[in-house]
């Protein structure tokens, strides 16, 4: 296809009856074909938003975006479900394969709803899975493949109809330093020829690769409550092993057990948080996923706080209190 352009983009919404935040206030940019875009900044400067409309997923508030000679934001219901299938590839942040199906069927997944046979999805998903150094692994299950295989699937998949823009929605956050350096240097290869990769990520490893980076600053959204009580019944789950949340709760009343889904994602229980102990601090701080899950282990009551209300309230997190018990998640 082509060049992407975007022309005074503005995206604007109200979060529960407040005052309208706007993301994205009148970017304009152009991007050649063959690019690989850097779209920076930190959580809710609208980095995804962005992503979104480039992708069809969300209409803007206001301008334009053309990719090749195809207006996107010109397009009707129909026509934007069709640049979607055959124009968009998106790569998500939390994998998004189906664990039932191995790495070969998850990649034939868009072919399949694409009307092609099973034999030429088969050979396609077999070249996708090979390109991202994958050959070995087509008939194991997600949970059989470290979090960078997750990856290289979710882009072999993403790339199964060959579609000319490739979005990857922060594709190492929940990577190690060198499966994220694998992703990175892929998704600069994949920037070539017909296509355009816009990555959005806090990750400035990939920086350097970048032909275009755009840096979006936080929105000035209506302050968010920073302490909120939270009433926990027994056996009621806080936090989920695995996932990614900016919030630490301190522990006022009952008590909570942090402590891994599995057998195999730690050592059993790592602590029991009763009043004054918090939960998720580390993971809040520095954006990476759970290791364990909190749960209430009779009635409770925690209280939340944003990060940065947390170290206001208590100065630097101290150094786990009980040996061997780290008070983090």
């Amino acid at each position: 296809m082509g060049d992407l352009r975007i022309r005074e983009l503005v995206i604007e919404y109200t979060a529960g009856g407040g005052e309208p935040i706007r993301p994205i206030d009148g970017l304009s940019l152009d991007v050649p074909a063959g690019s690989l875009v850097v779209v920076l900044g930190p959580s809710g400067c609208g980095k995804t938003t962005l992503l979104s409309c480039l992708g069809g997923i969300l209409s803007p508030t206001s301008g334009q975006i053309q990719f090749g000679a195809t207006e996107v934001t010109a397009l009707g219901r129909r026509d934007l479900t069709s640049y979607r299938r055959r124009t968009v590839g998106i790569v998500f942040q939390a994998f998004n394969l189906v664990p039932s199906l191995t790495a070969l069927e998850n990649v034939m997944v868009p072919l399949w709803a694409a009307g092609w046979t099973q034999w030429s999805a088969q050979e396609r998903a077999r070249d996708l899975l090979a390109r991202v150094g994958l050959a070995d692994r087509t008939h194991h299950r997600p949970g059989r493949l470290s979090g960078g295989q997750q990856q290289r699937v979710a882009v072999a998949r993403a790339l199964a109809l060959d579609p000319p823009l490739i979005l990857a929605d922060e594709p190492t956050a929940q990577l190690d330093y060198v499966r994220a350096g694998e992703i990175v240097q892929l998704l600069r290869v994949l920037a070539a020829g017909d296509r355009v990769v816009v990555v959005a990520t806090h990750d400035t490893r990939i920086v350097p690769l970048a032909d275009i980076v755009v840096q979006l600053s936080p929105t000035a959204a209506p302050a968010r409550p920073q302490q909120v009580p939270v009433r926990l019944g027994p056996g009621s789950v806080l936090l989920e092993q695995g996932t990614v949340e900016d919030l630490i709760y301190v522990v006022t009343e009952g008590a909570v057990e942090i402590a891994p889904d599995s057998a195999g994602a730690g050592d059993g229980l790592l602590k029991i948080g009763r009043p004054d102990h918090y939960a998720g601090e580390l993971g809040s701080m520095v954006r990476i996923p759970r290791s364990a899950t909190v749960r209430a282990l009779g009635e409770a009551t925690v209280v939340s706080y944003t990060v940065d209300a947390f170290r206001q309230q208590f100065g630097r997190p101290p150094v786990a209190e009980v040996p061997n018990e780290p008070a983090s998640t």
